[in-house]
């Protein structure tokens, strides 16, 4: 029973439903991959079975990971003092533990994927886990978080297909862009807490103010990169009506959150992200079957 407790303390410390924020991309991705293959669809669906697993799994290494790295500045910090590790909920040795279950879990999804993806792994593994030291060092840490994410369709369609297309680097840097803009109006509410304790960011570099509009240019950046893709695959009007509801979303985000006013950044960053993730890929999904079956 203490382990079951321990495991239920450990998936709330990392906000496991929040694997939903990149997983919809990953299968956009991977739902174009299959239009472009031509896969037989029982092939195709226990792909799509192991890249969530390879997803999830990789997000929740990722995450233990950096609580089990801050716990130090966490308990330094009014906002995040209560999180498990710092607040003696949860060991650093349980988090470990979790930890390399999660890698091993993610390495046996890539292996059952494909041979390229096996070869990836460490490497999509390095770049997750590098994250979590960037704020010690360098402003851009939103936007290495931006491609720890944006690697996922990229990553989806490398699992279908074996090769990678270069197109579907617009959906990565989409969602790169997408990503850091939305921890950076995230990370204001830590703008007083990095300054004491030399942290990097930009709301430490450019102010509240200015990140928020360095977010609205990373927002606008995805907008345009997803305009790119669909053109590039020659999508139809579903693809630009979920472009539309993404534009919708944002715009509504971004008026949710003011440089004096940062009391509704949690549902600007947790409800509005996840409804935007979940729309893209209902629409974009809609016109990929559709576009496959006018094929």
């Amino acid at each position: 029973m203490k382990f079951w407790k321990r495991l239920v303390l450990t998936l709330e410390m990392i906000k496991f439903e929040h694997s939903v924020f990149a997983l919809p991309f990953a299968l956009t991705g991977a739902l174009l991959a299959f239009r472009a293959s031509h896969l037989a669809g029982r092939v195709f669906i226990g792909k799509m079975l192991w890249i969530v697993i390879a997803m999830v799994a990789a997000r929740s290494a990722a995450m233990t990971f950096n609580r089990i790295l801050d716990a130090e500045i966490d308990a330094r910090n009014p906002r995040t003092r209560s999180r498990h590790i710092p607040a003696g909920l949860l060991s650093p040795r349980f988090a470990w533990a979790f930890t390399a279950v999660a890698v091993l879990v993610f390495l046996l999804a890539a292996r059952a994927l494909n041979p390229l993806c096996m070869k990836l792994a460490p490497i999509a593994l390095g770049l997750i886990f590098f994250y979590s030291y960037t704020k010690r060092f360098t402003t851009l840490a939103h936007l290495v978080l931006g491609l720890s994410l944006g690697i996922a369709p990229a990553a989806a369609w490398i699992a279908v297909t074996g090769s990678l297309d270069w197109r579907i680097l617009w959906l990565t840097a989409a969602v790169t862009f997408w990503t850091a803009g939305f921890d950076i109006i995230y990370s204001c509410q830590d703008y007083e807490f990095d300054q004491t304790e030399g942290l990097f960011s930009l709301p430490r570099r450019f102010g509240i103010s200015g990140a928020l509009w360095i977010a609205r240019i990373f927002h606008v950046t995805m907008i345009g990169c997803l305009a790119a893709l669909a053109f590039s695959f020659e999508l139809g009007w579903l693809s630009l009506a979920g472009i539309g509801a993404v534009i919708l979303l944002l715009l509504y985000e971004h008026s949710m959150v003011k440089a004096d006013d940062l009391s509704r950044v949690n549902a600007a960053f947790f409800t509005v992200n996840g409804y935007v993730s979940v729309l893209f890929f209902l629409f974009w999904a809609a016109d990929i079957y559709f576009l496959g079956m006018r094929a």
